[in-house]
């Protein structure tokens, strides 16, 4: 096991999380201790023959081989923990307990027999059995799956049937296949999600159980379902003219082809927007499943799609027919992992986390408004100076929330508008007043935290005010230089420390030395 032993230490993962269910393990069958250890020789020889034959690693400045699991993996993921749990196996012969914070949700009413996390970590697992080709972990896996098979929600029978399919296990299969076949699953869904050849016998199974007279019903309505799927088409390629070129050639609407729902599953946040602008869909309308808009972007858990939907009107309150919310659908899709990863300020937010964050938000909304207003007392009432604090705190939102900040100002289009062009000033404080209230609804902790610093900042501020007015227009346009110059080293060293960048860019002004006082204070 010499051998097998320097491979696993040699192997490289861009995770950093560990397993902590300590060191409780269970005997995976009822062999001798004799028999299991001539096996897993036997299967670590060639394991490690078969990896090594490759001859694809790259050596670490020890001499050691160094590989990566997506050049060892032909199809699937395998993720950190369940490879963990994988090597474990094959050096004792005792399976672990699957770790809770990779293979559980955040739904606290979750019994966790088949929620989405449990799942996933049982496909790892068994892609990660047949791919290294141990049989007994793949039959015990397999049979997990088929449990699952039997619980899941249909949404979450396609990964089963995904890594059924690239496993060629034939019995899970055909239990998944039968069990969307009977299901209420689109046939969108169906064809996007899933391979060709089990798409195809999923709809054949279809076909053959609906009666003839039905059958006879739907085979009349074939152009409609043709004009439908233009339109997704068009969708796919992003291409909203087109959309609104085929809506006027037909009687079919962007309602009947469901196209918020087929945007928030498959399409990017641009498309999505410029269907809202053509003001032809209903962002509340349920699909034939119950769903709303809002609930498959849950199920994507995108942030930015989430808020803009929120910001169209979409309702956070909306159920499913089995009594789902959004934010119930976010959490059983998010592992605790995930859920409680700690981020520093600066840092991208964790995604999971954000969503289910602002879904919980918004049920629980009061109407807009903060204690701390834009248009403060302690603010002079002048269009240049109420623009010039609006730039600087989405410049530090920026730079304290990256992620947040981004949203706001994407639902605001902040980024389309000019900074500091006084041409266009009126326009870009509306982009920049509207991404500050959108901080406030969907992020008030960040906001409350822009708050404090703007409040602390703005006695440096008002020195812009004293002296002539040609004093003032100086100040002023020495002030926007050295904001621009801050803001390219935001923007430039972003991989360095906040207090790093700071300080910096701080050292050609007293300006910059209380702007860099006020970073060391936080």
């Amino acid at each position: 096991m010499s051998n097998f032993s320097e491979l696993s230490s040699s192997l490289s993962f861009t995770s950093s999380s560990h397993m902590s269910n300590g060191s409780v393990s269970h005997n995976i069958s009822n062999s001798s201790a004799a028999e299991a250890g001539t096996s897993l020789e036997l299967l670590g020889a060639s394991f490690s023959m078969s990896l090594f034959r490759r001859e694809k690693g790259s050596l670490e400045k020890d001499g050691k081989p160094k590989y990566c699991m997506s050049d060892l993996l032909p199809y699937g993921n395998v993720g950190y923990e369940a490879f963990l749990i994988f090597l474990s196996y094959l050096y004792t012969g005792k399976l672990k307990p699957s770790p809770v914070e990779v293979s559980t949700c955040v739904d606290n009413v979750c019994a966790h027999d088949a929620c989405r996390p449990a799942i996933n970590f049982a496909v790892e697992m068994m892609y990660a059995s047949s791919i290294f080709q141990v049989p007994e972990l793949v039959s015990l896996f397999q049979r997990r799956l088929l449990n699952f098979v039997r619980k899941a929600v249909v949404e979450d029978v396609i990964p089963i049937l995904v890594v059924a399919f690239h496993c060629q296990s034939s019995q899970l299969i055909a239990q998944c296949v039968d069990r969307i076949a009977v299901s209420d699953l689109d046939n969108i869904s169906i064809e996007k999600e899933l391979p060709h050849e089990v798409a195809e016998k999923i709809k054949q199974i279809r076909r053959k159980s609906i009666p003839d007279d039905e059958n006879n019903t739907e085979a009349g309505d074939p152009l409609r379902e043709k004009r439908i799927k233009r339109i997704h088409m068009a969708l796919d390629s992003d291409d909203v003219e087109l959309v609104k070129l085929l809506l006027t050639e037909s009687d079919i609407s962007l309602d009947d082809a469901n196209a918020l729902h087929y945007c928030a599953s498959y399409c990017d946040l641009k498309v999505m927007s410029e269907v809202f602008c053509l003001g032809l869909a209903d962002v509340n309308l349920r699909n034939s499943r119950g769903y709303t808009v809002l609930h498959i972007a849950a199920m994507r858990k995108e942030p930015s799609l989430i808020v803009s939907l929120l910001a169209k009107g979409a309702s956070a309150l909306d159920l499913t027919s089995d009594g789902q919310s959004a934010v119930n659908i976010c959490r059983r899709l998010t592992r605790p992992k995930d859920y409680h990863a700690k981020t520093e300020q600066g840092q991208e937010a964790n995604k999971d986390r954000l969503c289910i964050d602002i879904l919980e938000r918004e049920m629980r909304r009061n109407p807009l408004g903060g204690s701390a207003s834009i248009t403060s007392h302690t603010m002079v009432d002048d269009l240049h100076m109420r623009l010039l604090y609006l730039e600087n705190r989405v410049a530090f939102a920026r730079l304290f929330f990256p992620t947040e900040a981004k949203l706001a100002m994407d639902i605001a289009h902040a980024a389309t508008t000019s900074e500091f062009c006084w041409s266009c000033c009126i326009k870009r404080m509306e982009a920049l007043m509207k991404t500050v209230e959108t901080g406030r609804r969907y992020f008030p902790n960040c906001s409350e935290v822009l708050d404090k610093f703007m409040e602390d900042d703005l006695p440096d501020l008002f020195f812009l005010e004293k002296g002539t007015s040609d004093e003032q227009r100086i100040k002023r346009t020495r002030f926007m230089e050295l904001k621009e110059d801050v803001q390219k080293a935001f923007n430039k060293d972003k991989a360095e420390s906040n207090r790093s960048v700071l300080s910096s860019s701080s050292s050609s002004s007293s300006l910059k030395d209380a702007v860099g006082n006020k970073f060391r204070k936080l």
